[in-house]
């Protein structure tokens, strides 16, 4: 009723700094809270165990793949009396006796795969040039040099003589082995226990992992030496610490911007930017949020190379824990430093007398949370619902497309490649959508309206384009539900700790010491789910292991995957897309154990997309 002319007033009518202190509407606001908790930890409990399901549905169900017979075993010791290889088969022949099939060694060959991908790139750009473009008008000109497309003369290729050359013939087979070896078991289970057993006393020598997927592993990281890798992530650790130290500049740049009022006591000659209305509309409303969104487009990839380094030895564990780095960056770069930096602003107005007492900087962090939401609205609207428009639009693929077809001249669609769905970029962001609206259901409610509109619409985008759009070459099975549910419960404690120091400063113990019970449920409540659910995403059922063993071996399917076994992982795989045959150029022999005889059969593409709407995200 104070508010009598509520369009010229600011944002901050509508969040819980217009309750007065002592106020009996604080107990809303903690009603609020114990709805918004209790039903957020029901959907999380039946989603966690709706993803569980479908996990040991999906390992379930996944007869056909090679990786769960499949053991990659690293920091091979190096021995004078003969080759890495000598050292592995002699090694699971003594200890594994029984259950031990085959192994292929890793070679050196990270420069040779680039140089096949660029080889077949290239051909595959020089054959999309047909027989009327070869004998065509002249007028027909090269995009870049002029020249004519008779410049270009089109061999016939001939792959079949490709395979007659081996990349590891010759006497030095030896020296182009690395400490690494994939070792291929008889059953699952024996593959299990392999790969969670510690092989040697010290555990930097034979270090066991259960391998990817043929189509998921990364070689690269495969060629380093193990012992260099806790060095690596101890680096990269620091320099994730620097990059996101550095990256306070333009987030405080970008919250001073919204504060330009405040600003102007502090340097005056900024007053005559700001006496027009719509700059001044414009400074405060929209561009913080574009500035930063600008910034934060640089973080993905620089968050790939920092995963990649620290020696993942798959793709999905690699876009796993580039999303992981990503969570935290914009987490603290976006929700934490604009409040730290709003509550900045504020202490700093504050006359240096009161600067000693104790009350100062809680007052100012408690004020800074409903102040910053006219920047996270905003926010919202630029980076939320813009995103889903330039997901839907896909401006760079689209780009890209143009040059290959109208500057370079190339018509073949299949060589453009295909793109897998970002997860490491989409899901952080969606998290940080989830917690803005915790955050913010409370203290600023009126950020609700457009986060719903914006999960409406993620849903039907996101849906779209996993189904339609982007191809999917490995399955995760769910393992990104973890950090889901993480998230969110750290935002729920998060919302509650807020919510209990706004209440403290809002003079309302009653409603402060009801928010205390809530934190303690929602931790156990956690720490439940992580006992009761997060196991099965760490390790895999030996029981379900176990039974597809048996069901394998009474159908004699067991002998067919031990012969997909020793061809399945090629360090180098080229396609031929115009004759349909698949030229394995780089596969090292692999050595069968004596009780282990038969043909070799050809394994399944593993480079075939693969439809996931039954499976877990």
């Amino acid at each position: 009723m104070d508010h009598k002319h509520i369009r010229n007033e600011q944002l901050s009518v509508f969040t819980i700094e217009n309750v007065k202190e002592g106020s009996r509407w604080l107990w809303a606001h903690c009603l609020a809270l114990y709805v918004i908790s209790s039903c957020a930890c029901i959907l999380l409990y039946f989603e966690y165990k709706s993803v569980t399901k479908m996990r040991l549905a999906y390992i379930a169900a996944s007869r056909s793949q090679i990786n769960h017979f499949t053991v990659l075993v690293r920091a091979i010791p190096w021995s004078r009396e003969g080759s890495y290889s000598v050292r592995v088969a002699k090694f699971f022949t003594d200890y594994y006796s029984s259950s031990y099939l085959s192994h292929q060694m890793i070679y050196k060959s990270g420069a040779m795969q680039k140089l096949m991908t660029d080889a077949e790139k290239i051909y595959n750009v020089l054959k999309s040039n047909t027989v009327e473009q070869h004998y065509g008008s002249r007028l027909l000109r090269c995009g870049f040099c002029g020249g004519t497309s008779t410049s270009f003369k089109i061999l016939s290729p001939e792959p079949e003589n490709v395979r007659t050359t081996s990349l590891h013939d010759g006497p030095d087979l030896g020296k182009k082995e690395c400490g690494a070896a994939l070792v291929f078991f008889r059953t699952r289970y024996a593959a299990l226990v392999a790969s969670e057993a510690l092989q040697q006393p010290n555990p930097m020598t034979w270090v066991t992992d259960l391998a990817p997927e043929p189509s998921d592993i990364y070689w690269s990281n495969l060629y380093v030496p193990y012992r260099i890798f806790w060095i690596r992530k101890i680096a990269i650790l620091v320099a994730f610490i620097l990059f996101v130290t550095f990256f306070l500049i333009p987030v405080v740049f970008t919250q001073s911007l919204v504060h330009l009022d405040k600003l102007e006591k502090v340097f005056p000659f900024i007053k005559g930017i700001t006496e027009r209305k719509f700059m001044k509309q414009l400074i405060t409303g929209y561009l913080p949020s574009v500035i930063l969104m600008i910034f934060l487009s640089i973080v993905p990839p620089i968050m790939m190379v920092f995963s990649t380094l620290e020696g993942s030895i798959s793709r999905s564990g690699r876009k796993r824990s580039s999303c992981i780095k990503v969570l935290y960056f914009i987490i603290w770069n976006v929700f934490f430093a604009n409040i730290l930096t709003e509550a900045a602003i504020d202490h700093y107005q504050v006359s240096i007398m009161k600067l000693g007492d104790p009350k100062t900087i809680p007052n100012q962090l408690a004020k800074a949370v409903p102040s910053t939401a006219t920047f996270f609205v905003t926010y919202v609207l630029t980076s939320g619902w813009a995103s889903l428009s330039f997901e839907l639009i896909q401006p760079f693929p689209l780009l890209c497309n143009s040059f290959y077809r109208f500057i370079l001249r190339n018509k073949d669609d299949t060589s453009y490649g295909s793109y897998t769905f970002p997860y490491h970029t989409e899901v952080p962001r969606v998290l940080l959508f989830g917690l803005l609206g915790f955050t913010c259901s409370v203290l600023a409610p009126l950020i609700l309206p457009f986060l719903l509109v914006y999960f409406f619409l993620a849903y039907l985008v996101y849906r779209n384009q996993i189904l339609d759009v982007y191809v999917t070459r490995y399955q995760s099975g769910g393992l990104y539900w973890p950090i889901i549910h993480n998230t969110t419960i750290f935002s729920l404690v998060l919302t509650q700790i807020i919510s209990l120091g706004v209440f403290g400063i809002k003079h309302s113990p009653i409603a402060s010491s009801f928010t205390i019970p809530l934190i303690i449920c929602t931790l156990l409540f956690n720490e439940y789910c992580r006992q009761r659910f997060h196991p099965i995403f760490k390790k895999t059922p030996s029981k379900t292991i176990i039974d597809m063993d048996r069901e394998d071996e009474h159908s004699g399917r067991m002998e067919e995957i031990h012969h997909q076994l020793l061809s399945a992982y090629c360090q180098i795989k080229s396609e031929s897309k115009s004759s349909g045959k698949s030229l394995e150029l780089n596969c090292p022999e692999t050595e069968v154990n004596d009780k282990e005889t038969g043909d070799i059969s050809r394994p399944e593409d593993p480079e075939a997309p693969v439809n996931t709407s039954a499976q877990p995200p």
